[in-house]
C-alpha cells in the first residue's frame, strides 16, 4: 500500500496542474473578450436590443430655367408593424385593411409575419396617416417622410421621369441625377427588451436625414406648354399615332422642351393609357404592392405584358427610338457636298422625276420632275435627283468620313438615359444604290435628338453642340454648388459652310418646300421631310419639319415629328404649321424681335 503513495501524490499534482492551467486559460480569455474585444461585444449586445426604422430623405427638386418648380416633394407615411408588440392582431387587421384600402390577405399576411419589423405601405396620405395613428395601435409605427410630387401631372414626363416607392429615381432625370437628388436617409432607433418589445421609458434617438440638391435644367415651362398644346392639337387633328416636338438652344445645346405625346401622369405613373392597351380600358398596377389582378385579368395584360406596356408608354422618343429622317438628312448631305467642294449652289441639274442608279430607277417626290434646276432650287425643291447626285460625288468614303466628322456615329451624349444609337450601313456592305438612298435620308435610322444636335451643329457656326437638359446644382437655399459642363466646342463644319447653310435653308421657307413656316418679320430657316415607315407595304408615313431662328443667327431650333398621320401626311403641309406656331409664341417670348422684311412671303 505505501508503494502507491508516490503515485497517488504524482496523479493529484497533475491534476491540480491542470486546473490552475486550466483557469489561467480561462481568465486570459475572459480578459481578452472584456478588454481586446469589448467594443465588438458592446456593440452586438447594443444591436441585440435596437430597433432601427429608416427615415427618408426629401428629393432635391427639379426647377426649370426660370425657377418654377417641375418636381417637389409631399409629406407622406410609412405604416409598419412590429410583431412581438401587436396585442390585438384582429383589431389591426380590421383598421389597416380598411385604411389603406388594402385585401384583408395583404394586411393579415404580413401582421402575421413574425419579423422585427414589417412595412404594410409607403407613401400614404398624410391624412390617413393621422387617422391610424389616432387608434392608438400596439405594434402598429406611422413615420412621416417623403413621396415625389409633380406639380404640373403629365407635363414633360418621359424627361423628368419619376420615382418608386423607395424614393429613388426610375426614368428620366430622376434616374440620371439620382447622386445630386437623393440626399442620405436618417434613422429612428428605439431598446427592446429580449423579446423585441420596445422599454417604455427608453424614448427614442432620430438621426435626421439630409435633403438631396436641387437641379436646375434649361426646361422652359412656358415653352414646353406651348411645345405639348402643339403636339396634342395636331395629333387629334390628324389621328396620329404620336407626335414628338423638340426645342432647343442651337449654340449651346440647351433643351427648352422635349414633349413626346400622348404623355402621362407623373402622379400616377403606373396607370396605363388607354392607347397601350388592347381594349382600351383603364389598367393600374401598383408600384409597391403589384398589378391589381382583377383589373389586369379584364384587360388581358399582367406579368411581362403589363410591364412591357409601361414600358413602351414611358419610352421618350426623341432618344429612345430612331426613325428614317427623309428629306430633313438632305441637309447633312448638302453640307458635306458644299464642305467638300464636290457642288456649289450655282450648279446646274436636271430632274425628269427619277434617277437610274446601276439598275434602279429611284424616284423624287414630284413624279413629273422638277426639270432644270440649280442646286439653290435642288434644295427649295426637296428634290431627290438632286442629292443622289451629290452623294455619288461625294463617294461612299468621302461621304462616311462627314458621317463621322459630324458626330453621326456617336451618341450626343444627352443626360437621359437609354439613348438609342444610329442605325447605319456598315461601309463595307455600300454600294452606290445605298449612297443614293442615303443622300436623300432612307435605308438607315437615327433619333431625332441626334437630328436636332447635328442641324444644330451645322448652322451655329459649325460647332458640336452636346443636347442637355441639367444646367447647375444647387442646395436648398439656393446656393450655387456646381455648373454643369458638356463637351461642346468641336468644330465639325467651317464658318463659311455654315452660313451658306443657314442662308440656303432660309430660301427653303421664303418660297421653297417650307413656306407654311413662314412668319412676318421673321427670318425663318428649314426643312420639310416626309418618310415611309417599314414595311414600305403598310403605306404609312413620318411627317416632319426642322426650323430655327433667326435664320441669320440661330437662337432657336424647332423640330415636329408627326408618327402616322391619316389623310394628307406631307411635311411642309402639316409639320411646317406646327413649327411655325410654335415660333410664332416663342420667338417674341424669348425677346427676339422682328426685324427689317429680308423675305417677301412666299406665294400659298
Amino acid at each position: 500500500m505505501q508503494k502507491t503513495k508516490p503515485f497517488h501524490r504524482r496523479k493529484v499534482v497533475v491534476i491540480f496542474l491542470g486546473c490552475v492551467l486550466t483557469l489561467a486559460l480561462l481568465g486570459g480569455r475572459l480578459a481578452h473578450l472584456m478588454i481586446a474585444e469589448s467594443e465588438h461585444y458592446a456593440t452586438l449586445a447594443e444591436d441585440l436590443h435596437e430597433r432601427e426604422r429608416s427615415i427618408k430623405a426629401a428629393r432635391g427638386r427639379i426647377l426649370d430655367r426660370n425657377g418654377t418648380v417641375l418636381a417637389d416633394n409631399r409629406t407622406v407615411c410609412t405604416v409598419s408593424v412590429i410583431h412581438s408588440q401587436i396585442e390585438d392582431p384582429e383589431k389591426v387587421i380590421a383598421v389597416l385593411s380598411k385604411e389603406l384600402s388594402l385585401p384583408e390577405e395583404t394586411v393579415r399576411r404580413r401582421v402575421e409575419k413574425v419579423s422585427s419589423i414589417e412595412r404594410v405601405r409607403q407613401n400614404v396620405d398624410k391624412e390617413i396617416g393621422d387617422r391610424i395613428r389616432g387608434y392608438d395601435l400596439a405594434g402598429v409605427k406611422v413615420d412621416e417622410d417623403y413621396r415625389r410630387y409633380y406639380p404640373f401631372g403629365s407635363m414633360a414626363s418621359k424627361v423628368l421621369g419619376f420615382t418608386g416607392g423607395d424614393n429613388q429615381g426610375i426614368i428620366g432625370l430622376e434616374v440620371e441625377y439620382e447622386e445630386e437628388l437623393s440626399g442620405t436617409p436618417g434613422k429612428i432607433l428605439t431598446l427592446t427588451d429580449a423579446r423585441g418589445v420596445e422599454l417604455p421609458d427608453s424614448g427614442e434617438s432620430r438621426q435626421e436625414p439630409v435633403a438631396g440638391n436641387d437641379l436646375v435644367t434649361s426646361l422652359d415651362y412656358n415653352i414646353q406648354k406651348y411645345a405639348e398644346q402643339a403636339a396634342y392639337q395636331i395629333m387629334e387633328q390628324k389621328q396620329a399615332d404620336s407626335v414628338s416636338i423638340l426645342v432647343m438652344n442651337p449654340s449651346n445645346g440647351e433643351i427648352y422642351a422635349m414633349t413626346n405625346v400622348p404623355e402621362f401622369d407623373l402622379n400616377d405613373p403606373f396607370t396605363l393609357l388607354p392607347q397601350y392597351l388592347p381594349d382600351g380600358s383603364a389598367q393600374t398596377a401598383d408600384a409597391e404592392d403589384g398589378a391589381d389582378e382583377a383589373a389586369a385579368s379584364e384587360s388581358g395584360l399582367s406579368g411581362e405584358a403589363l410591364q412591357d406596356a409601361l414600358n413602351r408608354m414611358w419610352r421618350n422618343g426623341c432618344i429612345n427610338d430612331t426613325y428614317e429622317p427623309g428629306s430633313t438628312f438632305k441637309i447633312i448631305t448638302a453640307s458635306a457636298g458644299l464642305e467638300a467642294g464636290v457642288v456649289t449652289p450655282e450648279d446646274s441639274f436636271s430632274c425628269p422625276g427619277f434617277k437610274i442608279v446601276e439598275d434602279r430607277r429611284i424616284r423624287c417626290h414630284k413624279v413629273g420632275g422638277h426639270g432644270a434646276e440649280t442646286f439653290v432650287q435642288g434644295i427649295q425643291n426637296s428634290c431627290n435627283p438632286v442629292f443622289i447626285e451629290v452623294g455619288l460625288r461625294l463617294g461612299v468614303d468621302r461621304y462616311f468620313s462627314y458621317f463621322d466628322q459630324f458626330g453621326l456615329n456617336e451618341k450626343t451624349g444627352i443626360d437621359l438615359p437609354g439613348e438609342a444609337a444610329t442605325i447605319m450601313h456598315r461601309k463595307e456592305n455600300v454600294g452606290q444604290v445605298e449612297l443614293a438612298t442615303i443622300s436623300f435620308g432612307q435605308s438607315f435610322q437615327i433619333t431625332p435628338v441626334q437630328l436636332a444636335a447635328t442641324v444644330s451643329s451645322i448652322i451655329n457656326g459649325g460647332l458640336r453642340v452636346t443636347p442637355h437638359f441639367g444646367v447647375s446644382v444647387r442646395a436648398n437655399d439656393g446656393a450655387l454648388i456646381d455648373v454643369l459642363r458638356y463637351d461642346d466646342g468641336r468644330r465639325i463644319l467651317s464658318e463659311e459652310t455654315s452660313a451658306l447653310m443657314r442662308s440656303l435653308l432660309e430660301q427653303v421657307v421664303d418660297g421653297g418646300s417650307g413656306k407654311n413656316a413662314y412668319i412676318e418679320g421673321y427670318r425663318i430657316g428649314g426643312k420639310t421631310a416626309t418618310s415611309e415607315t417599314l414595311p414600305r407595304s403598310a403605306n404609312k408615313y413620318i411627317s416632319s419639319f426642322i426650323g430655327f431662328a433667326p435664320a441669320d443667327d440661330p437662337q432657336v431650333l424647332g423640330l415636329c415629328i408627326i408618327n402616322d398621320p391619316q389623310g394628307v401626311y406631307y411635311g411642309g403641309t402639316i409639320a411646317a404649321p406646327v413649327v411655325r406656331g410654335l415660333f410664332e409664341n416663342i420667338l417674341p417670348y424669348l425677346g427676339i424681335e422682328k426685324t427689317a422684311p429680308a423675305q417677301t412671303e412666299p406665294e400659298q
